[in-house]
């Protein structure tokens, strides 16, 4: 089930277009067209064979919102004929009344009015644009052949014209640095879409990006400096009331396949998240400096698993801070999401992430 949106109730069936519509290739970015696609497919048999999988998948689990979405290429960049059949096919499971809308993926320099007006003749609610950075060196040096301009002229004309909108960055592009990443985040909330994702840059065959790392001319981040950046970007958004709905790329075989470097992890979400809980619980732990007993932390069920980090490595530091006294996780139904309560020494610290947190904690 795809987990693009963390909003509950919504699903998204994912419909992979490839490379297609895309008028050239971005350093990173492999020749995918008949991977994973609809190319060499009869499209309406291969639309509704995702549909139904996707449904079944979900089961008995009530949604109140159902997209199906077409991902992997540029849409607005396939021929009008290729978009009328596609959207016309995706339309009729919106009449039937069994998708409520659908959501495409395109390029900032393939928005136009003439293609919004087209658009809005179907059940269109969502459009994500491949913005990757805000720096036009940055985007030149990633071959994208687009300009930060036009990013924010499609955001505009989008939102103009009722669309949610979606962005993708990516961090760790040639040329970027981690200031220049998160200036473009800055910029990138300037814009005010509607949700974001981010994953940071990853190396695959078959790529100038692969060849450029083998010559030593790029140096991927490391996982460590991945989240780092990632978290800092994760909080300046939700700080501005933006969503990060995706944060790393989501596994797949063709990604596990493909690899030849970068920070790639399967639960790079979770060691982003991991490592806010941990600075937000040092922090607590500093200024209540339990002396014995127990040293209570209370968090909303759904941050469980984050607070304790994976493996519960988080547990294991926090333990070392806390001693003598013993680290107690305690989930509380009600709690607000992102903060943190510590109950020590008859006291009741708390902090969230959006007042008290700082990248630059040490732990």
């Amino acid at each position: 089930m795809n987990r693009d949106e963390r909003r509950p109730g919504l699903l998204i069936i994912p419909v992979f277009i490839g490379n297609r519509g895309c008028p050239q290739r971005c350093v990173f970015c492999r020749d995918n067209s008949d991977e994973d696609s609809l190319t060499g497919k009869d499209p309406g048999n291969a639309i509704g064979g995702i549909v139904r999988a996707y449904l079944d998948a979900a089961g008995s689990r009530k949604k109140s919102c159902v997209q199906i979405a077409f991902y992997g290429g540029n849409f607005t960049g396939l021929d009008r004929a290729q978009q009328y059949e596609l959207l016309s096919l995706a339309a009729g499971y919106v009449d039937a009344g069994i998708v409520q809308s659908l959501r495409i993926s395109t390029r900032p320099d393939a928005i136009s009015r003439k293609e919004i007006e087209f658009l809005r003749g179907f059940p269109v609610r969502t459009v994500e644009i491949g913005v990757q950075s805000m720096s036009d060196d940055v985007l030149t040096r990633s071959r994208r052949g687009h300009t930060a301009d036009d990013v924010r002229r499609a955001v505009a004309l989008l939102k103009e014209n009722g669309f949610q909108v979606g962005i993708h960055l990516m961090a760790g592009l040639p040329a970027e640095s981690r200031e220049s990443f998160l200036e473009s985040v800055d910029r990138a909330i300037d814009l005010r879409p509607d949700t974001v994702r981010i994953h940071p840059t990853l190396v695959f065959r078959d790529t100038e990006l692969a060849d450029l790392y083998r010559r030593g001319t790029y140096r991927p981040l490391s996982l460590d400096e991945a989240v780092d950046v990632c978290t800092e970007a994760l909080i300046r958004f939700e700080k501005a009331g933006i969503p990060v709905v995706r944060l790393g790329l989501q596994p797949s075989t063709v990604v596990e396949t493909s690899l030849v470097a970068g920070p790639y992890h399967p639960a790079f979400r979770s060691l982003v998240e991991g490592k806010v809980f941990l600075a937000l619980a040092s922090r607590l732990l500093t200024s209540a400096v339990p002396s014995k007993g127990e040293a209570v932390f209370l968090v909303s069920p759904p941050d469980g698993s984050f607070f304790r980090g994976l493996n519960n490595r988080n547990i294991a530091k926090l333990q070392a801070l806390a001693a003598p006294a013993k680290v107690v996780v305690k989930e509380e139904r009600g709690q607000k999401r992102g903060s943190l309560k510590l109950l020590a020494g008859g006291e009741i610290y708390s902090s969230d992430r959006f007042s008290n947190y700082t990248t630059g904690h040490s732990i």
